[in-house]
């Protein structure tokens, strides 16, 4: 599972035309699923991202954590985290979950997200969706529950 994370001041996804979903300041999660991902990625990923402390304090210092600064949470399935460009250039997407697979990971990942924090928005697995954001910092992570350096 690998999860690219924007601090922001706000983000929206949209889908034909119309807002789907939005959040004031927190973080945007761009989630990618694999086939060999389970769970236990899931309570990974998640305990990692919401404990991170990559927001400012009033010393200016990132120092605070999501849970810290009681802010939102919008989470956006997307395939193309496991993207290889090795060869070619046409990207391949092999190594990212099938549908089935990767649907019930995702809906799981936003259920078990919901349970843990007051403020949680999503996309729609799936759907031809368009993000908008104001990165704050601008701050972004990549986070691999495979390579957890």
């Amino acid at each position: 599972m690998r999860i690219v994370l924007q601090r922001v001041h706000e983000a929206a996804v949209s889908i034909q035309g119309e807002t789907h979903a939005k959040i004031s300041a927190g973080l945007l999660i761009f989630l990618g699923i694999t086939t060999e991902d389970t769970s236990t990625d899931i309570e990974w990923i998640l305990q990692k991202l919401i404990n991170l402390r990559i927001f400012n304090d009033n010393e200016n210092k990132m120092n605070l954590s999501l849970i810290e600064t009681n802010g939102a949470l919008l989470i956006v399935s997307q395939f193309t985290l496991f993207a290889s460009t090795k060869k070619g250039n046409r990207p391949s997407f092999i190594k990212a979950a099938p549908p089935s697979i990767a649907q019930p990971l995702y809906n799981e990942f936003v259920s078990k997200a919901k349970k843990t924090l007051p403020n949680v928005a999503s996309g729609i697995f799936g759907a031809d969706m368009q993000i908008t954001l104001t990165n704050d910092g601008p701050v972004t992570l990549i986070i691999d529950s495979k390579n957890k350096e």
